[in-house]
């Protein structure tokens, strides 16, 4: 058994300056293509499911899929985290089928596409880190709205996004909120709005300073120098793949995602969990449509979907060795989650927020 909470795994990250990819999955082909990369390269899992997710593969379908790769792959520790929850009763219902991290994204209400207020975020959120600490599991919170500082708006995935237009402020996490909602909430882990969005189409561009707003993340790193900071939306759409799909039929306008260089900037300065899920769905579908592309009579569900398994762990081993987290799987010990519960009841793992004044002159 070596499943591992988001604390735990962020905390040895941060401690040894790495950053683990956090993919989505919602099927059994993709699970076992990321952990076959995981054990490829010796490196730590974050394994992520959407409320989308959640209901296309079923919570005792994907809670039984997971127990069977912990079983397959035993020395990989994994993290099982719910993404983007929208309400305690998602988050609740996530750490009762075996999730060992969670969620809360307050910064939109939830019906998951309108905006909350800041007061909001922080009650949604803090009573969601008292449930998920009981019992020893993780939270991340989210502070500013993800969406794109080019649209002035989001994008819908899995049902979760903001609709609409939204200000600029919105759209980039205000650091000194971002020091009072820590220390108000006492999340594991903040994810912040920097001008990064859900989906294929992040930007029209090669993003610079003016739509990838890096800077934020670095303000926030110099006043928090010991939170674990998230990007979302941090899939960078590989030309090769996009040129792929497009080669065997598909129609993929032109796009920008996030550069795997600035995602690194990002690690370098306190960026430890990156969300991916665009990169994963596209290389198996780019896979997809070369295998009916070049044999029309292929009806053999196999026959598209290992081709579309090894594209997927190839992409999830880049991603592991990028970042920094290939070669750091077999020393970690797991903590259980029992133990982590009686860490959070005896203070012990809340160090940061005593020097969060400090950090913040």
């Amino acid at each position: 058994m070596a499943r591992i909470t988001l604390r735990q795994l962020l905390d040895d990250a941060a401690e040894r300056g790495y950053g683990v990819p956090a993919f989505n999955i919602n099927n059994m082909e993709q699970g076992l293509a990321i952990m076959e990369a995981a054990q490829a390269v010796d490196a730590p899992v974050i394994l992520q499911a959407s409320r989308g997710a959640r209901s296309y593969a079923g919570d005792i379908m994907l809670a039984k899929m997971v127990e069977a790769l912990e079983a397959t792959y035993p020395h990989i520790p994994l993290c099982l985290h719910q993404d983007h929850g929208n309400d305690e009763a998602t988050c609740a219902s996530a750490i009762r089928h075996g999730f060992t991290s969670v969620m809360m994204d307050g910064s939109l209400k939830a019906d998951a596409k309108t905006p909350a207020d800041y007061g909001y975020n922080v009650d949604i959120t803090r009573r969601v880190v008292d449930l998920a600490h009981w019992v020893g599991a993780s939270v991340e919170g989210e502070l500013g709205v993800l969406g794109s500082l080019e649209a002035g708006g989001g994008e819908q995935e899995d049902g979760h996004g903001v609709v609409g237009e939204v200000s600029h402020d919105q759209l980039l996490t205000d650091p000194d909120e971002a020091v009072d909602f820590v220390r108000a909430t006492k999340v594991d882990a903040l994810a912040i709005a920097m001008g990064t969005s859900h989906g294929a189409y992040k930007f029209s561009r090669k993003p610079d300073g003016e739509i990838l707003a890096m800077h934020v993340i670095e303000e926030i790193h110099r006043r928090l120098p010991d939170v674990h900071l998230v990007m979302h939306g941090s899939s960078s759409v590989p030309q090769d793949l996009q040129d792929l799909f497009n080669a065997h039929g598909g129609a993929m306008p032109q796009t920008w995602g996030v550069p795997v260089e600035e995602i690194v900037r990002g690690i370098r300065h306190g960026v430890r969990k990156v969300n991916i899920d665009t990169d994963c769905r596209l290389a198996m579908t780019a896979m997809f449509r070369k295998v009916a592309d070049g044999n029309r009579g292929e009806f053999d569900p196999r026959k598209f979907l290992k081709p579309a398994m090894d594209a997927l762990q190839k992409l999830c081993r880049e991603r592991f060795e990028q970042f920094g987290t290939a070669g750091n799987a077999a020393r970690i010990k797991v903590v259980p989650l029992a133990e982590m519960a009686l860490r959070y009841r005896s203070g012990g793992l809340d160090p940061r927020v005593a020097g969060m004044a400090t950090a913040a002159e």
